[in-house]
């Protein structure tokens, strides 16, 4: 075969390319074609895209921001924070009952001590300071009780008392004449309906004078050791800032959280999330900065961040000061609290 040909057989553009070459055309060969086809491409896609309006630069580059804040927020020891969005409306019921639950452990070890803050040496004594509890502070009803119970140590002698002269004395427990009335009808009715001892039933407590719901399961868990949740204002605070539920409704609430925990974890947990919120995670400035769980916690950052500034917002024995008891149990003195003054001392 002659050697054109050949070559030919090879390259089948050769012809062409040789016969553009001698005609004074530029050759068009595979390479070049593809070459030309990149070429093209790429200056397609480099093509200038149009500017986007202002306001969605704007939107992105805060959005962009807020992304960059949240990684950069750390808990106190370091460690990165959960933050809203890494906990959600996304949850799931499982990874819920999970986060909850390693709170409740997480507090366990923070307050190991933790207790009823309402003095009380017996049910009845329990029962009627709970009531007195209402709007105001433990401290405060734990300052008033010792003068009410030495005048009146048991229900018949609060029964058939002169509602002056226990006014006189639940006078600094704020709202006095409602509680005076509360108090003595309650007793009246532990007298006339369960022979003058405080009964240990759910069903019962809840038709005596004052008594609640609430009231009822603080006597139930620390004076029966029968499991039961304490909806207070700081546990209603709490449970919602850690979505643990949207419910508003103490009864709800009360549902909704036992339905997270085995029931006999319900005196306890009360307790933990107590006095969490009494002593960091406060109503109006939480101190997130120095809040041990803060990395399982999607409020992060509604309250003070820096670790310096919480920690001067720390209350009772976190602060280093004295807590609610004139008497706490041995346990709260071995950690390192401090019992309260009673009521009139500097």
């Amino acid at each position: 075969m002659p050697a054109k040909k050949a070559a030919d057989d090879v390259n089948p553009n050769a012809g062409k390319a040789a016969a553009d070459k001698a005609s004074g055309k530029p050759a068009v060969t595979d390479a070049v074609t593809k070459k030309a086809t990149a070429k093209k491409a790429t200056a397609k896609k480099a093509a200038p895209k149009k500017p986007a309006p202002k306001k969605a630069v704007a939107k992105k580059v805060a959005a962009e921001e807020a992304v960059t804040d949240k990684a950069a927020q750390k808990d106190v020891v370091g460690k990165p924070v959960a933050g809203k969005a890494a906990v959600g409306k996304a949850e799931s019921r499982t990874a819920l009952v999970r986060r909850a639950r390693r709170i409740n452990r997480e507090l366990a070890e923070i307050y190991p001590y933790a207790h009823p803050e309402l003095d009380f040496e017996n049910p009845f004594q329990l029962v009627i300071a709970t009531v007195l509890s209402a709007q105001t502070t433990d401290l405060r009803v734990n300052q008033t009780t010792p003068a009410l119970f030495a005048a009146y140590p048991t229900p018949e002698d609060l029964a058939a008392a002169d509602p002056e002269r226990v006014e006189e004395i639940l006078r600094p427990t704020g709202f006095f004449r409602a509680k005076t009335k509360s108090v003595i009808g309650l007793s009246k009715a532990l007298v006339e309906e369960f022979g003058g001892e405080v009964p240990g039933r759910l069903e019962d407590l809840v038709k005596l004078p004052g008594v609640g719901r609430k009231t009822a399961f603080v006597v139930l868990g620390n004076a029966f050791g029968r499991p039961g949740i304490t909806v207070d204002t700081h546990f209603q605070r709490l449970v919602r800032r850690w979505r643990w539920t949207e419910q508003t409704e103490p009864d709800k609430i009360e549902a909704a959280v036992g339905a997270l925990f085995p029931k006999s974890e319900w005196t306890m947990l009360s307790h933990h999330v107590i006095f969490h919120g009494r002593r960091i995670c406060h109503a109006r400035k939480p101190a997130c900065g120095a809040c041990p769980i803060a990395p399982l916690c999607p409020a992060y950052g509604e309250g003070e961040t820096d670790p310096e500034k919480a920690r001067k917002l720390l209350k009772y024995e976190k602060g280093g000061f004295p807590g609610q008891r004139l008497n706490p149990p041995q346990a709260y003195l071995d950690a390192g609290g401090r019992p309260a003054p009673p009521l009139g001392a500097e």
